[in-house]
């Protein structure tokens, strides 16, 4: 065939070129792939193979349902994993709701496991109760006078003359209801009656700790554990003004434990509570020595094996609000001048806690409580009395 007859075509079944004669197409073929190479579909020749048809599992209908079946199967994962994570959050804030003792961050080793069961009673009580509490703390802090804050604590008639002897000498705290958290909250339970304890934290930092009692039908807050009521300010008291004899709100913290565990007499020094804070503390005093063997001596020794042992008064699943190794008391201490010199006498302790009420606490042991079996240290010539030197205490060991 000489060039003159014959063309260069494009094959549209294989896409190669060949040479053909020009004219007619109807009975050209392609010379690489032998079928007509015009756009329509044409069958194979006979004398060529016809190409496999393509597997059922490579056409587009058949391809999308593993996909459908991936993307259901990764659907169903993601409600099941939404539906846990609501579960336990739902099971987490209602422990917590219900006051179960949260696991105190010193105390995680030997109590992370422990299970704090709450009485059916005291989870009633809770869901009664607490939305009167925090709304009674709401009016409370949002009264502006304390005539106005004195219908919403505890035995108001008897309680307004304190809170005016009170705020006579210590400012009134101005607190913004809107601005505090409720945090925690548990049944109290006190000898004659139950009580709730709650746990607040404000916007800027402070933490409080409010108790609230029924009282005519009505919850109410107990102003004296509130404001730390004592008869006058402490400091003010220590530099030797106000009456000589007076009732307290403090911390204790038992001096060199360790080193005086066989004698006979116990090293303590209070401290001013601070408001709002729970790890600060105000004004020390001198040393106060009290007898193991008395009442008080024994009364402050079983308050601090409580403490050592993270179990709180009144055995309230709360953690402490209190600085590690100081104990809230009651205590009703004499300041005495003699030729010039100050000094102080414990003259009782009336409570290891600030509630409003007259139950010590801690049950008073017979005997003084001994840390080993090893025999105390030999008594002094002179028995030393319930005082304090005048000096200050030395600086914490």
């Amino acid at each position: 065939m000489s060039e003159k007859n014959t063309s260069w075509f494009h094959c549209g079944q294989c896409g190669s070129l060949f040479q053909s004669s020009p004219g007619a197409v109807d009975g050209r073929l392609c010379t690489s792939c032998g079928r007509n190479p015009s756009l329509g579909i044409e069958p194979p020749p006979a004398n060529q193979t016809a190409p496999a048809p393509t597997p059922v599992r490579n056409s587009g209908a058949r391809e999308k349902r593993p996909v459908k079946k991936r993307k259901r199967s990764y659907l169903m994962l993601q409600i099941i994993l939404g539906w846990s994570v609501l579960l336990a959050a739902i099971i987490y804030g209602a422990r917590w709701k219900w006051g179960e003792k949260p696991v105190d961050h010193k105390n995680s080793v030997s109590h992370a496991s422990a299970k704090i069961v709450v009485p059916e009673a005291d989870v009633i009580l809770l869901e009664k109760a607490a939305p009167l509490c925090i709304r009674a703390f709401s009016g409370f802090l949002a009264a502006g006078t304390p005539e106005q804050q004195n219908q919403f604590v505890l035995s108001p008639i008897t309680t307004a003359a304190r809170m005016a002897r009170f705020f006579s000498l210590n400012p009134l705290a101005v607190i913004d209801p809107q601005k505090l958290a409720l945090t925690k909250y548990a049944v109290l339970h006190l000898p004659d009656r139950r009580a709730i304890e709650t746990y607040w934290n404000s916007s800027d930092d402070r933490e409080f700790d409010a108790v609230f009692m029924e009282e005519n039908g009505e919850w109410r807050l107990d102003w004296d554990h509130y404001v730390r009521f004592s008869e006058y300010p402490w400091p003010l008291f220590l530099a030797g003004s106000g009456p000589e004899q007076a009732e307290f709100r403090l911390l204790a913290r038992e001096r060199l434990a360790e080193e005086r565990k066989n004698a006979d007499t116990i090293s303590i020094v209070f401290y001013a509570p601070r408001f709002g804070s729970r790890t600060e503390t105000g004004p020390q005093s001198p040393e106060f020595l009290i007898k193991r063997d008395s009442k008080n001596g024994r009364l402050l020794d079983a308050a601090f094996k409580l403490e050592k042992d993270a179990t709180r008064v009144f055995s309230v699943n709360l953690p402490s609000a209190t600085p590690e190794g100081l104990i809230r008391v009651r205590v009703k201490i004499r300041r005495i001048e003699e030729a010039g010199e100050r000094r102080f006498e414990l003259d009782d302790v009336a409570a290891c806690h600030w509630y409003s009420h007259d139950a010590p606490g801690v049950e008073i042991p017979e005997q003084p409580l001994k840390p080993d079996s090893s025999p105390p240290a030999s008594p002094p010539a002179d028995p030393l009395p319930e005082t304090n030197a005048e000096t200050p205490a030395p600086p914490d060991e």
